[in-house]
């Protein structure tokens, strides 16, 4: 059980780390989304934290905790493991504060982010790449600090950590005009989620509070059930800011008996909810930072009338994902569908394929095909688009009527992660 007083005792420090960190962070925008307010009939604001100094709210965590440190501890520098937007926030305090640091990170992590932690980090900081998730680049990291002395800056699960990320929440409460019936916070190790969630249990406990995992990494949700941290055995890395296979002890306790719920999407609607911020509001979100929003349409009926705040977490994407954050949102909204079609080997098969199979608005968006003169009939994979997702059965229907129809591909996971 959660002791008594330690959200009491977290917002005193909560309000420490804010004097901290005055002059370091930006006090980000809290701003309603006309859009979105009027698709839930709901008034629905977001925190901005994808305009923070590292373009996520890390920073507040990183600079907080080393702002604590001693100056012996920091002389022998300092060591932390990350997907990207801790390892910003922990190069930025490096530069800042005149710190040598090392930092661990996926071998898989975007260029992007890459490139953003050396920056950040000028001459002060070391990046390792090691193992494919941020839990084997973590457990590295903690075998370097052991054989280095050196000390490591937990991502999520240290106090000092979640007291900076609070701060976040004394920045809304500060900034909202009316009271916040809903706060939708995305999780990853938990260490926003606790921070939010000490502050407004005290400041604001009638606030419903929604934490939000992709349903692939959903490690406080399992938490949850369990009643303890538990390890899940198999994650995807998709939604890296999020991808986290054991939540905090430190951040699960804050969080069991303050969350109002626990949800998960998929990382087909991440992806289209990256794609309609960006068209229709031109804010560009990394696929943690969408979390919060994805998250709106399961709590249409609920929401509707209140004041709903969403924290935007991140916004650290690199841009050569793009292609593969469209393919995802089609998928996932049925407007793009592969399939193994059976061409005879003669002139005008794929002729009679697109002018009696194919709609008016199917588009075929990838073709291989390879001719093998010894066989009367060959194999192409082939990609269509389609307008609107009740296409689908009629162009089915008509490729199995023309005898081109194989194998529909979409439901096979390993086939779909060679082409996508």
């Amino acid at each position: 059980m959660m002791k008594e007083n330690t959200c009491s005792s977290v917002l005193e420090n909560v309000y420490k780390a804010e004097e901290r960190l005055r002059n370091v962070v930006v006090k980000t925008p809290l701003t309603i989304n006309n859009n979105l307010s009027v698709v839930y009939d709901a008034n629905i604001s977001f925190k901005r934290e994808d305009l923070q100094r590292v373009r996520s709210y890390k920073i507040r965590g990183a600079y907080n905790k080393m702002a604590t440190m001693s100056e012996e501890d920091l002389t022998s520098g300092v060591v932390c493991a990350s997907a990207g937007n801790h390892a910003q926030g922990v190069a930025f305090a490096c530069n800042t504060m005149k710190v040598k640091g090392t930092i661990f990170m996926p071998l898989p992590t975007p260029g992007q982010k890459l490139e953003q932690v050396k920056m950040f980090g000028g001459g002060y900081i070391e990046v390792v790449l090691y193992g494919d998730t941020f839990d084997e680049a973590k457990d590295a990291a903690i075998r370097f600090c052991q054989k280095n002395n050196g000390i490591f800056i937990h991502p999520f699960d240290d106090p000092a950590i979640i007291e900076g990320q609070a701060t976040t929440a004394l920045e809304i409460l500060g900034q909202a005009e009316d009271p916040i019936d809903y706060l939708f916070v995305p999780i990853g190790g938990g260490g926003l989620a606790a921070g939010v969630c000490s502050v407004f249990k005290e400041l604001s406990p009638k606030t419903k509070i929604i934490g939000v995992e992709p349903s692939a990494a959903a490690s406080m949700k399992k938490a949850m059930e369990k009643g303890k941290p538990v390890l899940l055995e198999k994650i995807s890395r998709f939604v890296d800011g999020a991808a986290v296979q054991q939540v905090g002890d430190l951040t699960f306790e804050l969080c069991q008996n303050v969350l109002y719920d626990m949800t998960t999407v998929e990382e087909g609607l991440v992806c289209e909810t990256i794609l309609s911020l960006y068209n229709k509001d031109a804010i560009v979100v990394e696929p943690a930072g969408a979390l919060s929003i994805a998250a709106l349409e399961k709590y249409r009926n609920e929401i509707k009338g209140k004041n709903v705040v969403c924290i935007i977490s991140g916004s650290n994407n690199d841009i050569t994902r793009m292609e593969e954050i469209k393919e995802k949102a089609l998928l996932y909204a049925g407007l793009k569908h592969y399939f193994l079609v059976r061409f005879p080997q003669r002139p005008g098969a794929l002729k009679t394929f697109v002018m009696e199979v194919l709609g008016p608005d199917d588009d075929i968006t990838y073709f291989e095909y390879t001719q093998k003169n010894s066989k009367e009939k060959g194999i192409a994979v082939v990609g269509i688009a389609l307008k609107q997702n009740k296409d689908f059965s009629p162009l089915l229907h008509k490729m199995k009527k023309h005898d081109f129809f194989v194998n529909y591909l979409n439901n096979d996971p390993s086939l779909m992660n060679l082409l996508i």
